[in-house]
């Protein structure tokens, strides 16, 4: 079981507008310690522009764009995101992601996560002319359910191919702890747990991940808040940021606009104080 699952915007807005559809679909057992889900994303155009707000949460993703003009545009890796994204649509929009704990992607996109830091990389850059043929297998497959099938061939394949699929054990163990955690490590404890030194973790997190552990931390540590409020009823934001740590009330807001684009009582308007 994974100590971990991020949650993104369009989960926290129970939007009933069927012209803007998000869900997320669960890996299978043998894919699950590896991909935190697969997330079908459509919008149909109106006459008002729909704004999609994209979250740091830890990951990494492989999206497939199913309206893209061409094969090698259709297909791209995000890398980690320490700040959010506002993306605004005003034409029809189809997109498949893949959304892969990044402590484990490198099983799948075959280089450090540090390589794909803050930019988009096409996926044909990373798996040559295969991309190209399994992007097109994608925009053709019948539907989402068709389409995550042939995504966790792909992924399985991947996987078996794969001479060390667990990568680095200081960054796998660190990231258990951070999880488990709930982001609220220092990296003095962190040190401590792990018999390791902070240099050495430090730099085992930028050479793999391309961030420091405090500010992968951080974004964790906002996760687990955003899930917590959005699953408690009637939950008081003041008790919970105090849970998490935040204990300057500015110093929580600074924090959620960073990583969310709009301050918490925008965001949970109906929560208390």
């Amino acid at each position: 079981m994974n100590l971990f699952l991020p949650i993104q915007s369009p989960s926290l807005l129970n939007s009933k507008d069927t012209g803007y559809l998000y869900k997320e679909h669960r890996p299978n057992n043998t894919l699950s310690p590896y991909a935190a889900c697969y997330w079908s994303l459509d919008y149909y155009a109106s006459n008002q522009q729909q704004t999609h707000r994209v979250l740091p949460d830890g990951c990494v993703d492989i999206i497939f764009d199913l309206t893209a003009p061409s094969l090698s545009k259709g297909a791209f890796v995000t890398g980690l995101m320490t700040r959010f994204e506002a993306l605004t649509f005003s034409s029809n929009q189809h997109f498949l992601g893949i959304r892969l704990f990044s402590n484990h992607a490198r099983c799948f996109i075959k280089y450090p996560v540090l390589e794909f830091q803050q930019e988009r990389v096409n996926l044909e850059d990373i798996w040559g002319e295969d991309a190209l043929r399994f992007t097109e297998e994608i925009q053709e497959a019948q539907g989402t359910k068709e389409r995550i099938e042939k995504v966790e061939i792909k992924l399985t394949q991947l996987l078996k191919d794969m001479d060390n699929p667990s990568g680095s054990e200081l960054l796998q163990t660190s990231m258990q702890y951070i999880y488990s955690g709930n982001g609220m490590n220092s990296i003095q404890s962190l040190a401590n747990q792990l018999s390791y030194s902070e240099r050495n973790i430090r730099r085992t997190f930028q050479r793999e991940l391309g961030i420091s552990p405090k500010e992968f931390s951080r974004v964790i540590r906002f996760q687990s808040l955003l899930k917590e409020l959005h699953l408690t009823h009637h939950p008081n934001l003041t008790n919970i940021a105090l849970k998490y740590g935040y204990y300057d009330q500015a110093h929580f807001i600074n924090e959620f606009k960073q990583f969310y684009g709009l301050v918490p009582g925008i965001v949970f308007p109906s929560r208390k104080k």
